[in-house]
């Protein structure tokens, strides 16, 4: 694991840790006391508002970056995954949202791929998904990346997926079962949540559950986890200042609970590190990720 060191590039532009950026994004600028944010060892991307708390350990941070001359992001990032090489699973997906990501490339490829800059040992020979009875479950979804061919590729990765059921991450428009998978209604809703204003930011961060026995359903021929949780922390940056709700929900095969209000699944991000073990928005001054974390506001995010 020590070729990876903190971070594992995997991307079509690399760059090194001088040529990042310093503009709001990276709020140790700001003066502000952080006392958990993640330490800069290799790539400066790690300080961004969107990733949590790196674990480290037989784990890898991959930050996909494309060569795209658009100014959406001043380091290129498209989104990033957390991939625990020993249990050859991600841990989360993270990313922006604001109007820069919007574009016409959807579903570029029909398939999924292993990501080429991982060691053969560090994921599984097999996609152990097919005829497995679950799905493959997008973590950052190809909708929310379709400003360039590369972008919605990188999604394609299966470094972002996890396995779901189809009644969790699907949907069906025909004959009597009809239904949208809890899944696909949330990642409706975030992508419904994306700042218009230039100035303005939704950092986001979901995955499943990996980490322990009680939260995982089974693993698919021994080997892959099929999450039993999942989870959205979502963060917006616009003029009223920072705000924050998270999302957590069971997935199950049986049902696809779309009558039931989104509100159903929300918790405080406080509530959310609780459940995963994950510390979300670390990289936030200490007194506001203490204010955003501990509270939510229904109102405020139209549920």
């Amino acid at each position: 694991m020590g070729k990876y060191f903190h971070i594992l590039f995997a991307a079509a532009c690399v760059l090194s840790l001088a040529a990042c950026s310093s503009d709001d994004d990276y709020p140790s600028a700001s003066g502000g006391r952080n006392s958990n944010k993640n330490i800069v060892t290799g790539d400066a991307a790690v300080s961004r508002l969107e990733f949590p708390k790196l674990k480290g350990g037989n784990s890898v941070v991959i930050v996909y970056r494309t060569s795209d001359d658009r100014t959406y992001d001043a380091d290129r990032v498209n989104y990033a995954v957390e991939w625990d090489c020993g249990k050859k699973s991600q841990r989360w997906s993270c990313y922006q949202m604001h109007s820069g990501y919007t574009g016409s490339y959807s579903r570029v490829v029909d398939g999924y791929m292993n990501d080429p800059d991982l060691d053969e040992g560090d994921y599984w020979p097999v996609d152990y998904y097919y005829g497995s009875g679950y799905e493959h479950g997008h973590i950052c979804p190809n909708a929310d990346r379709k400003y360039s061919y590369k972008a919605n590729y990188q999604t394609f990765y299966l470094t972002n997926m996890q396995p779901q059921y189809h009644k969790f991450n699907g949907y069906t428009s025909s004959g009597g079962d009809r239904g949208e998978g809890l899944w696909v209604r949330m990642e409706e809703q975030v992508r419904d949540w994306t700042p218009r204003a230039s100035t303005d930011t939704l950092y986001v961060c979901k995955g499943g559950t990996i980490d322990r026995e009680d939260q995982i359903i089974e693993r698919i021929k021994g080997r892959l986890i099929v999450p039993r949780y999942f989870f959205m922390a979502c963060l917006m940056k616009n003029s009223m200042g920072y705000r924050a709700i998270g999302f957590w929900a069971e997935q199950q095969a049986g049902d696809w609970h779309d009558d039931e209000p989104l509100s159903d699944y929300v918790v405080t991000i406080d509530e959310l590190e609780e459940l995963t073990g994950i510390d979300f928005f670390c990289n936030l001054p200490d007194d506001v990720e203490s204010d955003v974390e501990r509270k939510f506001s229904l109102k405020a995010w139209g549920l």
